[in-house]
């Protein structure tokens, strides 16, 4: 246990919570405090440590069995992860200014193709020089949001790691199979194409096969979550209108009228309410290799102002979906159809009727953030936004007949939920549901 703790505090950020106030330690974007500019975290640092590029995640060389108890087996997986890296999905009102190169894609296809029977089509992005519109999108063959060809390989790399824990160390799964796998993903593409990554990697014999995700339709997906909440909206409007967030902002005033000036994004209500657009559209760019945006004037968002934005963030994430009055009810409301699957699966195992061994979960920054929050991570050490690749896998094991929940996030055993009996882990996930939820939704 004390080993756990000590490996979870590596993790926790080093970030200033004071009044709301926020401030980054270093201008640098490799850093203790976090690694924003590659996949691959430097050998100086520890392995897990927070990895906005590539999150750490379980593997060979670092995973340990349960040592508290004799022979224990593993008996049942669920696991949930964010995708892995792509473009930018939010765009500057002038962004084909703001990219001194390319955005390339060329060389990682896009197939979507309906079957059987139907031809093996893929669809390559163009960005045309003569479109009356090119000022809103960046030169290259990249669209807005789509997986890069580094956040593929990043796919495969994570499905190599998951595989090389359950297959090679435990024998829990002994092939890639559609009988002991169930894969559940949104219905954005990038998702999908995370989840052919993860296969690959766990079997490259899958590259010539054919496997099914599972979607829900988008209007209800529980995933990122897309259902309409608007007691939950109202919520959350509450508590982003009081000093404990308001005052964040005017404290970084400076800095928002500097990148206003340098993006043109000054005016716009969805860039002046958080800084979550800020976050995506330099993340995304230093994690791919580009350099952050520079205007036709001359002028650039420094390394510095970055990890500030990036710091804002981490309490900007911190705050709506964990620490906020009232943030249990934002994210219970938001998440709560999402965490009532988890508590489904769950209970079929217990009863022997969950035919799968393994159920796998591919969502968003959004999806992690708030299974993090239901869980209790945000009761240890502030939540940080989740990671591209951030992973949370619940471990059911059994031992002397009983069953217990082990709880792994990014590579780390978290210390409150290392040894969970199964009853009470299901308490705790069906404790995160309102009670009639899509009358609670819309009802303000």
């Amino acid at each position: 246990m004390a080993n756990a703790l000590w490996q979870w505090m590596l993790q926790i950020p080093l970030l200033c919570f004071l009044g709301g106030l926020v401030s980054a330690e270093s201008g640098s974007l490799a850093s203790a405090n976090g690694v924003y500019n590659s996949s691959i975290t430097p050998s100086d640092l520890p392995w897990n440590t927070y990895n906005y590029c590539n999150a750490p995640h379980v593997s060979k060389e670092h995973y340990a069995r349960p040592t508290n108890v004799s022979h224990p087996e593993l008996v049942y997986l669920n696991v949930v992860i964010r995708h892995h890296k792509r473009t930018p999905d939010n765009l500057y009102p002038n962004e084909n200014e703001l990219n001194s190169i390319p955005w390339d894609c060329a060389h990682f296809e896009q197939f979507n193709y309906g079957g059987p029977g139907g031809a093996q089509v893929f669809h390559e992005t163009v960005s045309p020089s003569w479109h009356p519109f090119l000022s809103q999108i960046w030169n290259g063959t990249c669209d807005e949001g789509q997986l890069t060809a580094g956040g593929f390989q990043d796919a495969i790399r994570h499905g190599q790691d998951f595989w090389s824990v359950y297959h090679e160390e435990l024998d829990f799964l002994p092939s890639v199979n559609e009988k002991d796998i169930f894969i559940r993903t949104s219905t954005e593409t990038r998702t999908f194409q995370v989840a052919s990554g993860l296969l690959v990697g766990m079997d490259p014999g899958m590259a010539t096969k054919t496997f099914p995700v599972t979607t829900q339709p988008s209007p209800i997906d529980s995933i990122p979550p897309n259902y309409a909440c608007p007691k939950a909206d109202a919520v959350r409007s509450a508590f982003q209108s009081v000093p404990a967030w308001t005052d964040h902002l005017e404290a970084n005033a400076d800095l928002k009228a500097r990148l206003d000036a340098t993006l043109g994004t000054a005016g716009l209500d969805a860039w002046s309410s958080w800084y979550d657009h800020f976050f995506d559209t330099f993340s995304s760019r230093t994690c791919n290799g580009h350099p952050l945006p520079c205007n036709s004037t001359g002028a650039c968002v420094s390394e510095a102002d970055a990890a500030r934005v990036f710091s804002i963030g981490d309490f900007e994430y911190n705050y709506i979906w964990n620490a906020a009055q009232n943030a249990t009810e934002y994210t219970q409301l938001t998440f709560g159809v999402f965490m009532l699957e988890l508590a489904q699966n769950f209970e079929l195992f217990r009863s022997s009727r969950d035919p799968y061994k393994l159920r796998f979960y591919v969502g968003h920054d959004g999806t992690m953030i708030r299974l993090a929050s239901l869980l209790g991570l945000g009761e240890i050490s502030p939540l940080r936004w989740p990671a591209l690749g951030s992973e949370l896998i619940m471990e059911v094991w059994e031992a002397a007949g009983k069953h217990f929940v082990r709880v792994i996030h990014e590579g780390t055993v978290v210390p409150s939920l290392d040894w969970i009996s199964l009853d009470s882990f299901i308490n705790k996930l069906q404790d995160q549901v309102p009670a009639n939820i899509a009358i609670q939704c819309n009802f303000e």
